[in-house]
């Protein structure tokens, strides 16, 4: 009788233990303010599986309503179909735990702005730690922000050249520009990753070296200086100035109006921060973004800065007590 000869059938078959797992299958978000439900938004909308951290359950109910209501919103525009919504919102899983991010691909830290328009550096470094203890060593930790924090952030790590800064645009849906900000540590393996995200959520990779607002806000806070300059010195209105850019150079909102929508406190902490880098006037915040400011008009979520507005962040009218 010949001798049985037995074969392992295991690469023959569908092991599900042989599959190889996709890259960014599963992504987490630390903080679910303005700029995290947009992150939760776009990945759970691209087909990735979605794991999201707030301070409470109350916090995540609110979450919960916020990407309903964004939904609801596309659907009526015919952007989005029910069983569409569906299937996103059952990608995305809330917790109160850090420990539900193991197994993460990536984790981005997203903890809100206070009041003031400033996010807390050691707060974000005790983040940074307690990930590095749950992700695997392979794990991309992110922080997003447009400023020069990420060589801070990763400095005490074990695993540095992992930590990478992003940047997500938030004047309108279709700013769809990825600023990945290399660190001191970042390694390009993690950068060239991060290149495919961006063209996963259907954005457009950016590469930038770390430098105090990136491109898109440098640009942004020296053409809102100079807008806010010829206001106060009456060379023309602020309808006129909004014109100027929406009709002669093609953008989709003003200077002031965007301004409005990222926030006013945003803007001049970040400015200041700038200043403080570089030492250059033009970052200076200009005297109408502190009358703002200090007044607590901060823009669209106040429903007052530069132009006042209604509770679904529709404009109402100039903010006429700008110039009182």
């Amino acid at each position: 009788m010949s001798e049985l000869i037995i074969e392992p059938i295991e690469k023959y078959g569908l092991n599900i233990s042989h599959e190889k797992k996709a890259l960014f299958s599963r992504i987490g978000v630390v903080g679910a303010g303005k700029e995290g439900r947009t992150i939760i938004n776009l990945t759970a909308s691209a087909g990735m599986d979605v794991v999201f951290m707030d301070e409470s359950q109350e916090r995540i109910d609110f979450v919960f309503q916020e990407l309903n209501r964004l939904m609801d919103k596309k659907i009526s525009r015919w952007g989005l179909t029910q069983s569409e919504k569906k299937v996103i919102m059952n990608r995305i899983t809330p917790t109160l735990s850090y420990d539900a991010f193991a197994g993460c691909d990536l984790v981005i830290e997203c903890t809100r702005y206070s009041e003031s328009g400033r996010r807390s550096t050691p707060l974000r470094k005790n983040i940074f730690k307690i990930l590095e203890d749950i992700l695997d060593p392979d794990a991309i930790i992110a922080t997003n922000g447009p400023t020069v924090i990420i060589s801070e952030l990763a400095a005490d790590l074990a695993h540095k050249e992992r930590c990478v800064s992003l940047y997500f645009p938030v004047s309108h849906p279709d700013a769809r520009i990825l600023e990945i900000v290399k660190g001191m540590y970042t390694s390009e393996e993690v950068y060239s990753k991060m290149e495919i995200f961006a063209q996963l959520i259907n954005y457009m990779p950016h590469r930038v070296n770390e430098s105090n607002g990136n491109v898109s806000i440098r640009l942004l806070t020296i053409m809102l200086n100079e807008a806010c300059q010829m206001l106060l010195e009456r060379v023309t209105s602020l309808q006129s100035i909004e014109e100027t850019f929406t009709v002669i150079y093609g953008q989709r909102y003003g200077i002031f109006r965007v301004a409005d929508i990222v926030g006013i406190e945003r803007l001049v902490t970040i400015m200041e921060a700038m200043f403080n880098d570089f030492g250059e006037k033009h970052y200076k915040p200009n005297p109408l973004l502190w009358k703002l400011y200090r007044s607590n008009q901060l823009g669209v979520r106040t429903s007052k800065g530069f132009y006042i507005y209604d509770e679904n962040g529709n404009v109402i009218s100039e903010n006429k007590s700008l110039f009182n």
